[in-house]
């Protein structure tokens, strides 16, 4: 006849116990990445009836659901603006290790005419782009700048001529001192314009004829702003270009 220890049963249930406690599910982080410009990366209103999108509005389609996309580019604003507007301390408040903070401006920050927004590319908004890094690495996000996307500004031979003067230079110069990703979506944006053609072109921003689209009754002519086709063009330009940079985003 055998006999049982109880202890020994007793130790066995408690060694179970402890395996089934160890053996919580792993929950991934989500990396989060904040977005920060102007209207060319904006979220936009009523996108059910409104042909405009800013190309950060789209970028979730292209990323995993470990990937967070916090789209805090705004309508109008320049750094200046943005940082006075406590927009910029909003996100740093929250940043956290492993994200990153995707920055886009000069569109407003050319705006001679507006002292609210504008900035001298050599002074000011370079200032305010380092600081973007700079507060950015301190909590451990990595910044990734990005020049400007170029407007729909053909002349009269078909040429396409830049508008954003030093502002794009500026950006390529702060993430060469300071060793940040860089993105040249004016580059890339310009040659998607060109293989577009003048009049193909149209087609990435916004042209109606008044009575073509509800929304515009009046017509529209508008080669700043993107649309829907616009805004997955130039977020799939700068998908390519991230996977290039071989940083922790490409495996999502």
């Amino acid at each position: 006849m055998i006999v049982l220890n109880s202890n020994f049963f007793s130790f066995k249930w408690l060694v179970l116990v402890c395996l089934i406690s160890f053996q919580a599910p792993v929950i991934s982080q989500t990396t989060t990445i904040y977005t920060i410009g102007d209207s060319t990366m904006a979220n936009k209103k009523n996108p059910e009836v409104n042909p405009e999108y800013g190309w950060g509005q789209v970028l979730p389609q292209f990323f995993n659901e470990n990937v967070k996309i916090d789209n805090r580019a705004v309508n109008g604003r320049s750094t200046r603006s943005f940082i006075d507007e406590n927009r910029w301390d909003s996100i740093y408040k929250y940043l956290k290790k492993g994200d990153y903070v995707f920055i886009q401006f000069g569109h407003n920050d050319e705006k001679e005419n507006d002292p609210k927004r504008y900035t001298n590319p050599h002074t000011t908004y370079r200032q305010n782009l380092i600081r973007f890094v700079q507060e950015s690495r301190e909590k451990g996000a990595i910044p990734v700048l990005f020049s400007s996307i170029v407007r729909r500004n053909f002349n009269e031979f078909g040429t396409l001529v830049d508008t954003h003067g030093d502002y794009p230079l500026e950006a390529r110069l702060v993430a060469l001192e300071y060793e940040v990703p860089f993105i040249d979506l004016q580059y890339l944006s310009e040659k998607l314009e060109e293989s577009y053609g003048v009049e193909g072109s149209k087609k990435l921003h916004l042209h109606f004829e008044p009575g073509e689209i509800d929304y515009f009754k009046d017509g529209k002519s508008d080669d700043t702003h993107l649309s829907k086709l616009g805004a997955t063009e130039i977020a799939k330009l700068a998908i390519e270009e991230l996977k290039k940079l071989k940083i922790d985003l490409f495996e999502y």
